[in-house]
């Protein structure tokens, strides 16, 4: 029998019992950014992870989906579980159509697998250059492995510190795929809205049609307040960096809980009032229902009606 490893010290697990939202999410919503983490008795973490977290498996994923009211997931490979996706194929196949992947792979993938991943409900993968994250994002592997799913009509999620955005984005432009960037770009609400380093972030959107994920205020903010006790206006000093990549690009923006929330160490968000955040964004029927069901909609079902 394998046994559970210790996780990381000081890393918090998942709220356990998140509020009811007080804004009722739309028919058809989807959370854009989730992830499952074993439960590691049956999948087990990758050998190579720089962090052990707590199980956070499917059925508490589709549990929190139905208690906030979620139509829909998109599952996100896990760093924990490296290029080995099948806690995140379980899941979405257990959703029964109701979820998509986005996967790890490595330049060595064969076809075969691609297809049988692109069968299960995976429609993209990720690139992540978080240094604390990953040991290294070798450019010229990544470009190959973006050419090998480009015929599959897949995207590449990009994750990357909006510090290093300057010497990453001639590659990302190079990708011959849809871009989808995490977290807007994980943004220094700190500076001005205005300032130059979400400027270049703004035109590297506009320049390459990507889409964003208005996502993860508890891992930007600085000043808070958090989303726990009842706060149903969280984050302040994030609302106006989302705000701004909500109304400037309405029609390829994209939200997600990240639940359960990797890597935090300070506050373990309510994911109740991670909902009722939304409205602070996107402040228009209009802009929501895009947000939240459209958008997601055309990129992960096209074709499907909502």
């Amino acid at each position: 029998m394998s046994t559970v490893p210790p996780k990381t010290p000081g890393w918090l697990d998942w709220h356990p019992s998140p509020s009811r939202p007080a804004f009722t999410l739309p028919p058809g919503t989807v959370d854009a950014h989730c992830h499952v983490f074993g439960p590691s008795a049956e999948f087990p973490f990758a050998p190579e992870r720089k962090y052990t977290p707590c199980d956070a498996g499917k059925d508490q994923l589709f549990a929190l989906r139905d208690h906030l009211g979620v139509s829909r997931n998109v599952i996100v490979q896990a760093t924990c579980h490296g290029a080995d996706n099948s806690a995140m194929v379980d899941a979405v196949r257990a959703a029964g159509g109701r979820a998509r992947g986005v996967a790890t792979v490595r330049p060595d993938v064969s076809d075969a697998e691609l297809r049988g991943l692109d069968a299960a409900g995976v429609r993209g993968v990720r690139f992540n250059f978080l240094k604390r994250l990953v040991s290294a994002a070798p450019k010229d592997d990544l470009a190959a492995i973006a050419k090998r799913i480009a015929p599959l009509g897949w995207h590449v999620v990009i994750y990357f510190e909006s510090a290093d955005l300057e010497e990453l984005e001639d590659f990302f432009a190079t990708l011959p795929t849809p871009l989808v960037i995490d977290h807007m770009g994980r943004p220094d609400v700190g500076e001005p809205v205005g300032g130059p380093e979400f400027s270049r972030f703004l035109r590297f959107v506009d320049d390459n049609h990507a889409w964003v994920k208005v996502s993860c205020p508890e891992r930007l903010s600085a000043t808070g307040p958090a989303a726990l006790d009842g706060e149903r206006h969280a984050y302040r000093d994030v609302v106006p960096f989302a705000r701004r990549v909500v109304e400037e690009f309405p029609d390829s923006v994209l939200w997600g809980t990240d639940w359960p929330h990797p890597n935090l160490t300070d506050h373990m968000p309510d994911d109740g009032l991670l909902v009722d955040h939304v409205p602070h964004v996107a402040v228009t029927p209009e802009l929501r229902h895009k947000l939240l069901v459209a958008n997601p909609a055309r990129l992960y079902w096209p074709g499907e009606t909502v």
